[in-house]
């Protein structure tokens, strides 16, 4: 009798665990971009994962289409080696279990490791890339002041602990610099990088020669341009979900997106393949949708847990900063750091524009003096910038406007204390550094 009840409790392991019975398509028509899969109309949802056997090993691919003809499919590889009448069927969501020991560890979207060191220690609990953002109002309240060590960011566009950032650029104006120098700031407990559709050579350059030892704090998700849309879409919610997790366990998490242009590329490339109209400028509906719902999952989570805070490059099209992607960001997250192609190439690094960059919480960290302060810097900058063409062509002569000449004086050196270098130690007390530098000290 013992015998047969062990043999009982097998068999009911062994169907829970593998299915006697699963429903399966074939697909009928394979293009560049998908494939179609018919006879799983009525099984699959939109977002659901389908699996195909290749050579005994299986491929993945997401639904983004369903009609009373078949699926159409995105595959995750770039390239996809299933074949017409190739058996498809349903398979379970992708998740994954991170860990503690994946600091200092580098994975791709799908969370397998890409740098050689082994398997990842899996974790207690399993999490979806696809999380739903916290609740509105059982999100903690975001007033925490954090120093950056980058001093005209902590001067003119402070920012807080779980605060949602983004950086505004076109290409070649020292953006991933900055992300580079803000990922070594020393306010953070842990470090989530996400690398999407960047240049293979430079993966493992950023890594290596830019977190250097901070590296050891950092969990990195990879996703290079030559990899399929799937991969660069899924790249950035892999890293929301791994920030996720290191925030349910209290902790004070940086995460950096390099660049979530890209993700809106990938996105755009998936929709267009489902058969999506192009709305704005290529862009489907569907793009702005995807945009607010990965954006705020970051910054605090509930009362009592730890808060994630972003930074998210944009990298805008024709240095037009009012382009449809860099519109939509630049109103969903809690402030915008401009960084300005006149200003790089003057060589002033960091090339941000104080007048165009806005901290939506700079007055949680600024006190009186300082907001007065900052106040009377930007107006003497606005000023010495709108008469810039005058004084070129000498239609001004000093002693007609105090105010003017007052700008024409500082300006300058406050333009020269701002400068620092990427290899330069993080500024410590950035209004402090200022006074002295402006004094001469």
């Amino acid at each position: 009798m013992n015998a047969l009840r062990q043999l009982e409790w097998a068999l009911l392991e062994l169907q829970q665990s593998t299915p006697l019975a699963s429903v399966s398509g074939a697909i009928s028509e394979i293009a560049p971009t998908h494939f179609r899969v018919s006879g799983l109309s009525r099984f699959v949802r939109l977002g659901e994962l389908i699996g195909v056997n290749s050579g005994g090993k299986p491929q993945i691919g997401e639904v983004v289409r369903i009609d009373s003809d078949g699926i159409i499919a995105k595959p995750f590889d770039r390239q996809f080696a299933g074949g017409l009448g190739s058996v498809a069927y349903r398979m379970p969501p992708l998740s994954f279990a991170p860990d503690p020991s994946w600091k200092g560890r580098v994975i791709n979207a799908l969370g397998a490791p890409l740098d050689g060191q082994g398997p990842l220690t899996p974790g207690s609990r399993a999490v979806s890339a696809e999380a739903e953002a916290p609740s509105a109002m059982k999100r903690a309240r975001v007033h925490k002041p954090l120093r950056t060590g980058v001093r005209v960011i902590d001067l003119f566009a402070p920012i807080c602990a779980g605060q949602r950032v983004g950086i505004f650029a076109g290409s070649g104006v020292g953006k991933s610099t900055l992300l580079a120098m803000l990922a070594r700031s020393q306010g953070f407990d842990t470090v989530v990088l996400a690398l999407v559709g960047e240049r293979g050579r430079e993966v493992r350059e950023f890594i290596e020669d830019v977190l250097g030892t901070n590296r050891n704090r950092a969990v990195t998700i990879v996703s290079t341009g030559d990899e399929s849309p799937m991969m660069r879409r899924l790249a950035p919610k892999t890293a929301m979900a791994v920030a996720e997790y290191f925030r349910d366990r209290g902790e004070s998490v940086l995460l950096v997106v390099d660049s979530i242009t890209r993700f809106a590329h990938a996105a755009r490339e998936v929709a267009l393949a489902a058969g999506e109209p192009a709305v704005a400028r290529g862009y489907a509906p569907t793009v702005f949708t995807d945009l607010p719902r990965l954006l705020e999952r970051a910054g605090p989570g509930e009362e009592g847990s730890g808060s994630i805070t972003g930074i998210f490059s944009v990298l805008v099209d024709g240095d037009d900063h009012n382009e449809p992607i860099a519109d939509t960001i630049r109103g969903t997250l809690d402030g915008h750091i401009v960084l300005s192609r006149h200003i790089a190439d003057q060589a002033r690094y960091p090339a941000v524009d104080v007048l165009a960059s806005v901290s939506r919480l700079a007055h949680n960290v600024w006190d009186p003096e300082e907001r007065e302060l900052v106040s009377k810097l930007r107006t003497m900058i606005a000023k010495y910038e709108d008469t810039r063409d005058l004084r070129l062509m000498g239609g001004y002569q000093s002693g007609r406007d105090s105010g003017l000449d007052q700008a024409i004086d500082m300006v300058p050196r406050i333009y020269s204390a701002m400068r620092q270098d990427a290899s330069a130690p993080p500024s410590a007390d950035p209004f402090r550094e200022l006074r002295d530098m402006l004094r001469g000290d």
